[in-house]
């Protein structure tokens, strides 16, 4: 989010962005190409061809074996995703620290995806859009240093047709792996421990799975300004019903790498007559108890927390759950666009989930460049913490043009912008609960990018049900996508307050 406190130009970063949306397409989304593992490797997988005629070793929440095709051998893996589930079959295996491996399948069917969890570093994960013959996924990755187990991953995604996947192989150092009893069986129940996480690397004391049941099922988020900009000065109590989610905007680096700090703006206390350090607790307590929640905005357009080893994660994680438990956050928004690394944020996040419990709110605002493909650490980190991640907004302004999932290039301040942009993170990984509209809140909020809220309510129209799209329309729709955010709840009380009247409403209103 840029203040315009401290706004800087940002020609230069749309030129650039514009430019290198036409370069960098949706290759991040292709998937990746075989990489050759040593003989003396061993394929960790157990039963990865299924010719046990069940599902030995699997964990699957909706899949069974079958024997119509195979890409080897007579069975096959066959699971069937539904509007709530991707249909994930998943394994883990022992694995060694600071070790190579290779991850492959045969896959077939629409929109399968393989990967791992778990890896102690970047878990690596790939899809293809599919078709009507078997096509070879295939990645790696190297544990880390205490990595002593990853768990495997295939699934296919909401509401697409049966995929089927055969000869799954991990290969690399490991010990020996018991062996499944065949069965005469060609069909398997589905384990009633299975998961429905499509991606991510959750660590064992991590207790939050997402979005709490008893937030909407279509969020509306807001930036509160800690400072005064010209846009109209709240308290946290001014800040309309309609925000389900309030992000503070911002907190402080500290001198220690990841460190963060917060204190009220003087200034803004000053405008306010007044406002206190315990009168902005007492206001956040109340939201809490109205139902609503307050995170604490980590970044913005200066902002220079730096997590990039683990100890600076261990110092974000200490000092961010100092101040939640200070102010009474309810968890924190990640709105860096000074770099970012997928591997030790996502560390710091998952050990601050685990502290705050299945409360714990995770939103994220990346700006476009930083979602074109699952290959860039933004996106990479998203799908990292995609088990304690509630919401991604992209902010979906001063960025110039960019691609849509189709290839083409769209400018921005369009419902097409909006839309295809969208479908990119919703056929990259992210759960249609986790995918949020960023717009600004007037013409004033931003350098660029600015839709009326209309405009903004016919996207979200688009994404859900597949009515009142621009030119550009989806060939799938996502009832549940997440909602919309604003920047900020300031500049939209200074234009009269479209965002939670209009948008507010009709996010209340969509099925």
């Amino acid at each position: 989010m840029p203040p315009a406190r401290h706004r800087r130009t940002r020609a230069v970063h749309s030129l650039l962005a514009g430019a290198s949306a036409v370069a960098v397409g949706l290759s991040g989304l292709v998937l990746a190409g075989g990489t050759g593992a040593h003989a003396a490797d061993t394929d960790l997988i157990v039963n990865g061809g299924f010719e046990t005629g069940n599902l030995s070793g699997w964990t699957c929440s909706s899949g069974t074996v079958q024997t119509t095709t195979a890409h080897s051998g007579t069975y096959a893996l066959q699971s069937t995703p539904i509007g709530s589930d991707t249909g994930e079959c998943s394994q883990t295996v022992q694995v060694k620290p600071s070790s190579a491996y290779t991850l492959s399948s045969w896959v077939q069917g629409s929109y399968v995806y393989l990967g791992a969890r778990g890896t102690g570093g970047t878990d690596p994960s790939t899809w293809t859009p599919g078709g009507t013959g078997w096509a070879q996924l295939s990645t790696s990755f190297t544990t880390g240093p205490n990595t002593t187990s990853v768990t495997v991953y295939l699934h296919g995604w909401y509401g697409q047709p049966a995929f089927a996947a055969d000869d799954v192989s991990l290969l690399g150092p490991g010990g020996p792996q018991p062996s499944p009893s065949p069965t005469a069986t060609a069909t398997a129940s589905p384990s009633p421990t299975a998961t429905a996480t499509a991606t991510g690397s959750p660590t064992p004391t991590a207790t939050s799975t997402g979005k709490p049941p008893d937030l909407p099922k279509h969020i509306l988020t807001g930036y509160w300004q800690n400072f005064d900009n010209g846009a109209t000065v709240q308290r946290i109590s001014d800040v309309p019903a309609a925000y389900d989610i309030i992000a503070v905007s911002f907190a402080d680096a500290t001198a220690t790498r990841g460190g963060l700090s917060f204190t009220l703006d003087p200034a803004l206390s000053s405008r306010l007559g007044g406002y206190t350090d315990a009168q902005f607790k007492a206001d956040i307590a109340a939201k809490r108890a109205a139902g609503k929640r307050v995170v604490l905005s980590i970044g913005g357009q200066n902002g220079t927390v730096w997590v990039g080893d683990s100890a600076s994660a261990a110092t974000f994680t200490s000092t961010a759950w100092a101040l939640m438990q200070s102010y009474g956050f309810d968890g924190i928004d990640i709105d860096l666009e000074n770099g970012i690394s997928s591997t030790y944020m996502g560390q710091a996040l998952h050990a601050l989930a685990a502290k705050a419990g299945s409360g714990f709110i995770l939103t994220m605002a990346p700006q476009t460049i930083d979602m074109q493909s699952t290959g860039m650490e933004y996106f990479k980190l998203a799908l990292n913490v995609k088990d304690i991640l509630t919401i991604v907004n992209m902010q979906y302004y001063n960025s110039g043009a960019m691609n849509g999932c189709d290839g083409n290039v769209y400018s921005q301040g369009t419902e097409n912008f909006l839309t295809a942009l969208a479908c990119i993170q919703l056929k990259g990984g992210l759960r249609p609960d986790q995918v949020g509209l960023g717009v600004p809140a007037s013409t004033s909020a931003a350098g660029g990018g600015y839709l009326a809220a209309a405009t903004v309510n016919a996207a979200l129209d688009c994404l859900a049900s597949g009515t009142n799209c621009g030119s550009y329309k989806p060939d799938t729709t996502w009832p549940g996508i997440g909602g919309a955010m604003t920047w900020s709840t300031n500049w939209d009380a200074k234009a009269g307050g479209p965002v939670a009247g209009t948008i507010g409403s009709h996010l209340r209103a969509m099925p």
